[in-house]
Formats: C-alpha cells, structure tokens, sequence
C-alpha cells in the first residue's frame, strides 16, 4: 500500500505540474525536461530533482491519513458529512474503481485549467475563484467525507506552507524555483490552495481503492474483528490451557522421580489450539 502511494505520486505529481511550468505558472532554475507524447516545442515533463520525492511523499502521507481518518470515523458511524443514520454504514466512494479514475482525471483538469487561465492573464481573483468553485465541487461529488475534509484541508495550507519553504532555501541552488506571479503574499498566488485541496480527493480515493484491493480493514473492522474473537470456552481468550501431558503442574511422576514435560517445557501450559481458527492461524505451523 506505501509503496504503490507513494509510486503513484512520484510519477503522476511532476506530469502535473509540468502543466504550471508549461504555461508560465512557476519556472525552475535548472529543469529537467522530457518531450515524452508532447505534439508541440514545449515538452511534456519539466521537473526537478526534488519534485518525484516530493510527491511520492505526499501521496504516502495523504493515503495513510484518509485509511487512518476512515477507520477512526467508520468506528462511530460518523464518516460522510450528511449521513444519516441509515447510511452510515456505506462505504466510501472511493472504493469504485470509475471513481478513483474521475478524481484523478477531474484533478488533472484542475491543474490544467489553472495553468491555461493563467497564461491567457485572467486576474488571479478570478482564478481563485474558479479554482475555488472546482476544488468544492470536485470534493462534494468525489468524497465528502469528514476524512476526506480534514485531509483536504492539511493538503490545501500545508502545501503551499512546504513551497513558502522550499522557494525560500533552495534559492541560488539546482533546485530553485519561483512562481512567476508572486501572489498576494510574495510567493505565490492564493489560487494554488484550492488546487491543493483537490489533491485530497484524488489521491484518497486512490488510497482507498488499493486499501480495499489488498485486503485491508478499517481500524474499526479490525476491532470488531477482535470482538467477535473473544470469549474462547477452552481459555476464556487468554490463548493457553493447562498442558494435557502434565495436567497443568510441568512435571511427570515416573518410576518414583519427578521428570520435567517436555511439551510445555515445564511451564504447565501450552497454546489453545481451539483459539487457530478465530486467528486464522495453522496450529501445523508449531513444530
């Protein structure tokens, strides 16, 4: 799940921001570039060296935070913004496979728009605006969960929080860059926080999806699970019994001494063997 997060970011995040660097948005002292499927002079992929790490990272965190989030609001019945109390147990959008690919397709359109609104000098309020417009409309139809809120909303002030760095200590370096527009706060214009808020959905439907493909659970799951484990007849869950060899004491009378059992080791207990199938264990596992 971390590596295909994380994969999925450092390839997807550069092509979409070659969009910005394509249209004039923000320009790299040193770009790497790759004319790729591009039909015209301005190539599909410019980068930096910094740029797949970065968002690889922020593919894995913002995954982790919706599977983590999900779990936590799933175990209160309190996950979608306007369930109701005969929804509350529906899975999350992102589990459909058409949905993760309109996400991430509406998020590509985002960025795309942004960088040709850009370029054709629409005001930056306008931009902020239509952005705005995009990231809450892309969030109301593709999630609108309260996971997908708050991680929309760490994504939205904490990428741009990152760039405010990032513009700032790789200056005069290879991988220095700024924005051509240095917004309303010396840096960058405020439209870029609205596209970050849609990189919430995007990637936490994604998130979802290969959570669910590989098998995984909910927080919540996984404690019902151990639930439903519970009060085992033979060990009352504590997963041991008295040793049938010894009865219970460690120790065997023959021919008048005392002999140490060999099959729990003199400790009187061994492995509940009726608790494997709960665990899904394989008691042929124990030599």
């Amino acid at each position: 799940f971390s590596l295909s997060q994380t994969t999925t970011g450092a390839l997807l995040g550069p092509l979409l921001d070659s969009y910005h660097s394509a249209f004039g948005v923000l320009q790299y002292d040193q770009p790497f570039m790759r004319q790729l499927w591009s039909p015209t002079d301005v190539p599909a992929l410019i980068t930096t060296w910094w740029v797949p790490p970065l968002f690889g990272l922020a593919g894995f965190i913002i995954g982790w935070l919706y599977i983590l989030l999900d779990g936590i609001f799933d175990k209160t019945n309190d996950m979608s913004l306007n369930a109701s109390a005969s929804d509350t147990k529906s899975p999350p959008l992102g589990y459909s496979p058409p949905v993760i690919l309109v996400g991430i397709a509406f998020f590509t359109f985002q960025y795309w728009l942004s960088g040709i609104l850009y370029s054709s000098g629409v005001d930056r309020e306008i931009i902020l605006f239509i952005m705005s417009i995009c990231a809450c409309f892309g969030f109301v139809s593709l999630d609108n969960t309260k996971s997908g809120l708050i991680t929309s909303i760490a994504t939205a002030f904490g990428g741009p929080l990152i760039e405010v760095g990032l513009i700032t200590t790789l200056a005069g370096t290879t991988g220095g860059y700024h924005y051509m527009d240095s917004g309303e706060i010396g840096f960058f214009p405020l439209w870029i926080i609205p596209v970050y808020f849609l990189g919430g959905p995007s990637n936490g439907n994604l998130a979802r999806g290969v959570w669910n493909a590989l098998g995984g659970s909910s927080i919540s799951n996984s404690d019902q699970i151990i639930k439903e484990r519970q009060n085992c007849t033979s060990c009352n869950d504590t997963r041991a019994v008295p040793c049938p060899n010894c009865d219970g004491v460690g120790y065997y009378m023959t021919y008048g001494r005392e002999v140490k059992c060999n099959c729990c080791k003199g400790r009187g207990l061994v492995i509940c063997r009726n608790c494997f199938d709960a665990y899904g264990e394989d008691p042929s596992d124990i030599d």
